[in-house]
């Protein structure tokens, strides 16, 4: 029997005469990725002997292991482009973070009297309890005021949530420096961190579905959280030799502290800017569809993630400038409740004539389009309001018979607009907003059908 990494061959013990035994070769091969396959060995056989060829090395097959355990299965061709550029940079940020963690902590255990003779247990224990509730309850209220809105703009609350992460580190850090309000800011820092812990985690799961390529999100997400382990342990082992070089010189730790935090919302912002999410959201939208109707192209994915305004927006909604702001002057599922005795005489009118087989209507007064959804609309009907309200929106600032126009628009393009889009990789079965809590149902009647 031959076995052999050079080639070699060791020949085994011979057939007996009578069996017959045909020459055959069989190669083994190994599946390193979707589309790549490795050969491993190749094995060699006749009536007297087996020859095994092996195909590398050692190492590079105990490397391929290793790799296993932190890449998904299939990588790379089993995630999208922009999974190594994002990871890298979240990685780093995270490594960032474990190193500050070690000197917040650090500072909150003095400030609540780790070391001191004066300290009680059950004074620590009382603070470390109001702490954790008040983490907790934030969490629960965030939650809810804030939680359909995550996925929808995945980009901008990874930010934030980074952002309030820096922001309860802070806390803790400045902890000691005041002691008489110790609680108070021991119960901040962990409220901002709880928006952290429900921002991030509910972003996480919208990118690790944006890279799944072949229904991998859950090996995504396992090796994530193995790259996120490394990172951790790195950064605990820095951070303990940070803390050790910089105990005693105050001055040293806010330096290093600060340097960390700038280089950690760097990190933060170059890993959501190499994203090039496919699915289309009120931001995207808009931009889309502003650069169909001045050239009748779609930009693509990669295109739009460099165009697209990913910080919190305290802009006029007003204005009509860029696509950013144009989705603001959209209001999808408004309460019909509020609607006035003029409302509902334009509505009478437009329905008619604009929107007789449409799930949705719309309502235009000053530039700001309200839509009423029905209650059987469907999420292609809800997409097809949404950029039907845009349209309206522009051309409220070009004509005054804003719904004729619009409606003439939509029939002669809105369908080329889809399969464009779909075309260029965007996702249209439906738009990323929050849950439309408020819908309607309509019957009209014509004024002819009145008289009779």
């Amino acid at each position: 029997m031959v076995d052999s990494d050079a080639g070699g061959s060791v020949e085994s013990s011979p057939l007996p005469s009578s069996s017959v035994l045909p020459l055959i070769t069989v190669e083994e091969w190994r599946v390193s990725a979707s589309t790549k396959l490795s050969k491993t060995a190749t094995l060699t056989a006749d009536t007297s002997s087996l020859n095994i060829l092996r195909s590398g090395s050692r190492w590079s097959e105990i490397r391929g292991k290793i790799l296993e355990a932190f890449v998904p299965e299939g990588f790379p061709t089993s995630v999208t482009p922009d999974y190594v550029p994002f990871q890298i940079w979240d990685s780093l940020q995270g490594l960032s973070t474990y190193i500050r963690s070690m000197l917040s902590t650090q500072a909150l255990l003095s400030a609540i009297g780790v070391g001191e003779k004066s300290a009680t247990v059950i004074g620590a224990t009382f603070q470390w309890f109001l702490r954790d509730f008040t983490g907790m309850l934030g969490g629960i209220l965030f939650t809810f005021y804030q939680g359909s809105n995550l996925d929808n703009n995945a980009k901008m609350w990874r930010l934030v949530a980074d952002f309030m992460n820096d922001l309860g580190m802070l806390m803790d850090l400045i902890s000691p420096l005041f002691p008489s309000a110790l609680v108070l800011i021991v119960c901040l820092g962990s409220l901002s961190r709880s928006f952290t812990g429900v921002a991030s985690g509910a972003t996480r799961a919208a990118l690790t579905q944006h890279f799944s390529l072949e229904n991998n999100a859950a090996d995504i997400s396992a090796k994530e959280s193995s790259q996120e382990t490394i990172a951790t342990m790195v950064g605990m082992a820095l951070g303990m030799l940070l803390a050790h070089l910089t105990r005693g010189y105050p001055l040293a730790v806010w330096v290093s502290f600060l340097l960390l935090t700038f280089f950690h919302m760097y990190a933060n912002y170059k890993a959501v800017r190499c994203l090039s999410l496919t699915t289309l959201n009120s931001r995207r939208g808009s931009i889309l569809l502003q650069n169909f109707m001045k050239n009748g192209q779609v930009v693509t994915p990669q295109q739009v993630s460099k165009m697209e305004h990913i910080f919190p927006s305290l802009a006029n909604p007003w204005s009509s400038s860029n696509g950013i702001s144009l989705h603001r002057r959209v209001y999808l599922g408004v309460k019909v409740s509020g609607l006035n005795h003029h409302d509902m005489v334009e509505l009478s009118g437009s329905t008619i004539s604009h929107y007789k087989k449409a799930n949705y209507l719309l309502l235009e007064r000053d530039g700001v389009v309200r839509a009423i959804i029905h209650k059987q609309a469907t999420p292609a009907d809800i997409l097809q309001s949404f950029i039907h309200a845009l349209v309206l929106a522009i051309i409220t600032e070009q004509s005054k018979a804003v719904h004729i126009e619009s409606r003439l628009w939509m029939d002669e393009n809105y369908n080329d607009f889809i399969t464009k889009l779909r075309s260029a990789g965007w996702e249209v079965e439906r738009l990323l907003i929050p849950s439309i809590v408020w819908r309607a149902q309509w019957d009209f009647v014509s004024a002819e059908q009145k008289i009779k």
